[in-house]
């Protein structure tokens, strides 16, 4: 049968060939081998192995390349083709072949499918006609290999690639192998299935994993003027500066060159992300330079 063969290392018998590819038999199919890859060529009848799959042409193929996935062995897949009505098309390895994982595997809303040269972890699987399909990684999958983080990863930037999207959030894992989770309040949109995001360490969790954000720190999501003064107070002697929301409209625009209305925006926003305060006159940075830069 052929669920039987697709997707295993088989052997056949060598009946035929022709310029490119030598034709083998088992179970009554027969399949083709590209001499390319092999060394030598073997004689009529003689026995001959390889990875069964059908190729593009819907050909019953062999080859001794073993693809990176298989089934119960999983790998990263480089997406190549979306078709809105079947699912994506995986690299996974096949000469003249990419697997497909299925729609019913992959997000309702289509924009939160993978797109061309995102990364998926995939196994392969048969179903009863003996087709090739690819399909997701198990949580339990990643679990077993992922590493566990350390307190250290507090507050860094990782790198990380989204392999599950739940209502709760959505779920990552970095470059360096450790888990992450991203809540829906530390993102402005969903990420999308296999992409490659750039997140904060927000907190290590206590099983090793990592709780992440995309949002930017307080200091990157301030305006222009506020990193002006921020700058201006970071490259002061003392890290203050002689104004405060109370300096005139003539002396702000003298030393800054914006208005006070822009000042006073700018420092309230600075000091709701306590980055600064005011005292005695003056205009005080919370933080050292290396903390904002």
């Amino acid at each position: 049968m052929l669920a039987d063969l697709i997707g295993k290392q088989i052997s056949a018998q060598v009946i035929d060939e022709n310029e490119h590819y030598v034709f083998a038999q088992t179970e009554g199919l027969t399949f083709r081998l590209a001499k390319a890859e092999l060394k030598k060529l073997p004689k009529m009848g003689a026995t001959i192995s390889g990875f069964a799959y059908e190729n593009e042409e819907h050909e019953l193929q062999l080859t001794k390349i073993l693809p990176k996935s298989g089934i119960g062995r999983y790998a990263w897949g480089k997406v190549v083709k979306v078709n809105k009505s079947l699912g994506v098309f995986v690299d996974v390895g096949l000469p003249n072949k990419d697997v497909v994982l299925s729609l019913d595997e992959l997000p309702t809303l289509t924009q939160l499918w993978p797109k061309v040269g995102d990364e998926l972890m995939v196994a392969l699987k048969v179903d009863v006609k003996g087709r090739l399909w690819a399909t997701l990684a198990t949580e339990e999958m990643f679990k077993q290999i992922s590493l566990r983080a350390t307190k250290k990863l507090q507050n860094r930037d990782v790198s990380a690639r989204v392999y599950r999207l739940k209502l709760v959030g959505t779920y990552v894992i970095t470059t360096d192998y450790q888990l992450g989770f991203i809540h829906p309040s530390e993102r402005v949109d969903e990420p999308r299935l296999g992409q490659v995001l750039s997140a904060r360490v927000i907190g290590v969790r206590d099983d090793g994993s990592l709780n992440l954000s995309l949002r930017p720190r307080a200091y990157e999501a301030i305006s222009d003027d506020a990193q002006m003064i921020l700058a201006a107070l970071s490259h002061s002697l003392d890290n203050s500066l002689p104004f405060t929301d109370k300096s005139s409209p003539a002396e702000i625009k003298a030393y800054f060159g914006i208005s006070k209305g822009q000042f006073k925006r700018a420092v309230g926003h600075l000091m709701k992300a306590g980055l600064v305060k005011q005292s005695e006159g003056k205009l005080l940075l919370n933080q050292t330079e290396g903390d904002i830069h």
